[in-house]
């Protein structure tokens, strides 16, 4: 038995192996068997086709995990109120939480009442849509789920196909099988199209109502359940019938499901739609140029749309903290444009400020130039066309109206003659509406640019670079590079305090030549207004009065390479080292000598002017700059009973404290009694300077208060004379006074203080002399003042009589120099005023 058990054991499974192939064989030649293989080879292929033609290249649901959608840059003032957004889309994304459960059933009754129940697709739905679709020759309809749609908005395209059709159906299961329910109603709330821009039904909510979500009444969640359906239909007034009765059906079909009762529907259905066109008020959005230039910033920095970054402009949902005061800005800009037209008064019609082509698409053509204007109701209008004595003008809107002749009677000053006889069709005008028709009002010609800044921190509070950014884009604040004229003075009198000079420094006002060589001969400089000298007078004086050949002297004394480093590290601009440099002959911009007057303010420490805070991402993380640290323990909700945090100085020591402390000394009395002496009656501590250049083509002013400083000039874009009565005094300092008036006028008035070390010396205003037994008044005029000086560099006492007897000084109506009992104030209380001087 055992020799024979092996060819058993083979024989065995030989014939098992047979077996199967014979029962195979059996089975085959029965029809029914065949058909039941073809079925099965027919549907392995139909499978792989299906496979080849939808569904091999479709995404991954995994990204929605982890979804991003692209949310817009929203920007907060310094008080962290949101004042703007960068945004082309309307976009806010909340957590499904946040969203009422009844603004939630009103999407469901209208887009999927069956969304908790079934898989991601919706089979009755489907066959019915088949139906409809093959006995309906038009649009075809579908039956899709809200997981379909979040499939289609966040994952494919909007084609018209059936292939469509089927690829959503399979994302959306592998969507269900991916997320939770309220994980794919969370992306469908906050991703879809809703018109008016709006993505989301936050953004929608604000966009047709001006409310949040959680503010909604029942009628207008259900209007906003009705938009996906016809997004850019339903929000039309033409369209207010059809959209009720759509919104009705949601009600109605609400009440059918239990989420609502029958009283609830019926006074939500006897609401009107109560849409508003005010957008969102939540934002400010107050633009102008300061929100362009952190605009032009960001996108230096991170980028303007998705494909430059996560941290996009347009994409990347930035938060932006600025240093923008609202009060401020508003001061800075009717300041400006008062200004502007305070020069450009009576010189007439400047013509229009653009051209389009005066056809039947005159309304798209305007409204796509995007030139507009916000002031004093003032709008852009189209001259479409004149007839006899009135012009027929349009907006951008569409509406038109009438412009008489006169109401354009004033000259046009290019060619004489009336504004209206020179207006053609297709010019861009400015009118303002006075009952039935418009009259033609004027943009300045001239312009110019204005920056407000913190001397502590560089922090720009206010900018304003034209008369509207709509009208030019341009900003003279910070892209113009101008001639500051005599404003740079400062700085050569700096350089000469820390080359051995002090304020009472006797220089001589008078004929000042360099001899330039045999070709050239000699160059001779003058006083404005042509003036040959007056003798001899102290910085001071020369620097009050603005004198160009006592600054010229000094320049040449000390030697320009002092001057242009000061000028340079100070941040004003690299210039040549010629002595026109002295009297402002190079070129900087309004931010750059407004953060220089700063940083004189914060005694010579380095500041580095900026309109960004800081920006932190989508979640909140801070992303700029780089260094950013939280201030610790500064946001304690109850005091430990330990000192209050104190920021201590920051930014490198450009120049001499003391130095920086004797210009801003000196410039108090530009205010008190040189070429800005009409911003006196202020009556609050101010330093600052006046600047004319040469033409005069540009008139400045910079200073300001201990806390604000603003810079600001005027001058053609293209330079060119202002005429020989221009001047800063007259022109840019009234900018400042009209500023800090509304700005600045509830401001705890604060004096300078000084930095340690300081000497401060009673001398006589005009010799510069040491003065004894008097004391200074409050006459600004008075002989005698308080002088800072750096240490061992005061006056010496000496043993000439002249010098040693007190010097008498007329009495004056305000006071004027006075003896110690007669005004009660010592040096202590001088000193105490200043901050404590040692």
């Amino acid at each position: 038995m055992a020799a024979d058990s092996p060819p058993d054991f083979r024989l065995r499974l030989r014939r098992d192996s047979n077996a199967v192939i014979a029962w195979l064989s059996d089975m085959w030649t029965r029809r029914w068997f065949r058909w039941l293989g073809y079925l099965a080879l027919a549907g392995i292929l139909f499978l792989a086709l299906i496979w080849v033609v939808f569904a091999r290249d479709l995404p991954s649901v995994d990204q929605l995990r982890d979804y991003e959608p692209p949310l817009p840059t929203m920007v907060r003032d310094a008080e962290g109120k949101p004042v703007h957004s960068y945004a082309r889309e309307r976009r806010v994304q909340l957590e499904y939480s946040e969203y009422p459960q009844l603004l939630v059933r009103s999407f469901l009754a209208a887009e999927d009442k069956t969304f908790f129940s079934h898989g991601g697709i919706d089979y009755p739905g489907i066959a019915s849509a088949i139906i409809t679709n093959l006995t309906n020759s038009g649009r075809p309809i579908g039956a899709s789920t809200i997981t379909q749609q979040v499939a289609k908005n966040l994952l494919l395209t909007n084609e018209l196909s059936y292939r469509r059709k089927v690829r959503e159906a399979i994302l959306a299961m592998r969507i269900e099988d991916a997320l939770t329910k309220e994980q794919i109603l969370e992306l469908y709330l906050n991703e879809i199209p809703l018109g008016r821009r709006a993505f989301g039904v936050q953004a929608a909510s604000r966009a047709y109502f001006d409310k949040d979500v959680d503010q909604l009444q029942l009628h207008e969640m259900a209007f906003l359940a009705i938009l996906p359906k016809a997004p850019e239909k339903y929000g039309r007034a033409r369209f207010e019938g059809e959209a009720i009765a759509r919104r009705n059906f949601v009600l109605g079909s609400m009440q059918d499901n239990g989420w609502i009762s029958t009283a609830q529907r019926d006074a939500a259905r006897a609401m009107p739609l109560g849409l508003t066109n005010t957008g969102n008020t939540a934002i400010a959005q107050v633009g102008g140029y300061y929100m362009e230039e952190v605009r032009r910033q960001l996108i230096a920095q991170f980028g303007e749309t998705a494909d430059k970054g996560p941290h996009s402009v347009y994409a990347g949902g930035l938060w932006v903290r600025t240093p923008y005061d609202g009060k401020m800005q508003q001061g800075a800009t009717m300041a400006l444009r008062k200004g502007l037209q305070r020069y450009d008064a009576g010189k007439g019609w400047s013509g229009p400020i653009a051209r389009i082509e005066a056809d039947d698409q005159w309304q798209s053509r305007l409204a796509s130039s995007f030139i507009g204007i916000d002031y004093d109701n003032w709008r852009v209008a189209a001259v479409l066309s004149k007839s006899g004595g009135a012009a027929r003008i349009g907006f951008a809107n569409g509406d038109t109206g009438t412009l008489p002749a006169s109401a354009a009677t004033m000259g046009y000053r290019k060619t004489g003659g009336s504004a209206f006889s020179a207006m053609r069709p297709g010019d861009l005008i400015v009118v303002k509406s006075n009952g039935s028709s418009y009259a033609l009002r004027n943009i300045p010609e001239v312009s110019g640019g204005m920056v407000v800044e913190s001397p502590h921190s560089g922090r720009i509070y206010a900018m304003q670079g034209g008369f509207d950014v709509r009208l030019s884009p341009f900003n003279r604040a910070t892209q113009a590079e101008r001639q500051p004229g005599s404003t740079i003075k400062p700085f050569v009198y700096a350089a000469a305090l820390d080359n051995g000079m002090t304020p009472a420094t006797m220089i001589v006002d008078g004929p000042f030549c360099v001899y330039q060589g045999a070709s050239l001969g000699n160059k001779c400089f003058r006083n404005f207004g042509g003036g040959g000298g007056s003798g001899e007078h102290t910085m001071r004086w020369g620097l009050e009065q603005s004198r160009n050949l006592m600054t010229v002297r000094t320049a040449s004394q000390v030697g320009m390479e002092p001057v242009v480093e000061t000028i340079q590290t100070m941040g004003i601009g690299k210039h040549e080292p010629y002595l026109s440099t002295a009297l402002g002959a190079g070129t900087t911009t309004v931010e750059k000598i407004t953060n220089a007057y700063a940083m004189l303010a914060n005694h010579g420490r380095a500041l580095k002017p900026r309109v960004i805070d800081y920006a932190q991402d989508r979640r909140g993380k801070v992303i700029f700059p780089v260094n950013w640290k939280p201030c610790e323990g500064c946001n304690k909700k109850d005091w430990d009973g330990r000192p209050m945090p104190r920021f201590a100085r920051s930014g490198k020591q450009l120049m001499d404290p003391i130095t920086a402390y004797q210009v801003v000394h000196m410039l108090e009395g530009v205010v008190q009694r040189g070429t800005a002496v009409r911003l006196r009656d202020l009556g609050v501590p101010l330093f600052g300077k006046t600047g004319t250049t040469t033409g005069p083509n540009d008139v400045w002013f910079v200073g300001g208060t201990p806390d604000v400083i603003a810079g600001m000039y005027i001058g053609f874009d293209q330079p060119r004379s202002m005429g020989g009565y221009a001047q800063g005094g007259s022109y840019a300092a009234p900018i400042f006074k009209d500023f800090a008036l509304a700005a600045l006028a509830d401001r705890q008035p604060i004096p300078f203080s000084a930095p340690k070390g300081v000497r401060m010396v009673r001398i006589d205003r005009q010799s510069g002399r040491r003065v004894y037994g008097s004391w200074p008044g409050t006459d600004p005029k008075a002989s005698i003042i308080w002088e800072a000086f750096k240490p061992e560099s005061e006056p010496r006492r000496t043993i000439r009589e002249e010098e040693i007897k007190p010097i008498k000084t007329p009495r004056r109506a305000t006071g004027g120099a006075s003896q110690k009992g007669s005004t009660g104030r010592t040096d202590s209380d001088f000193l105490d005023d200043r901050g404590g001087i040692i």
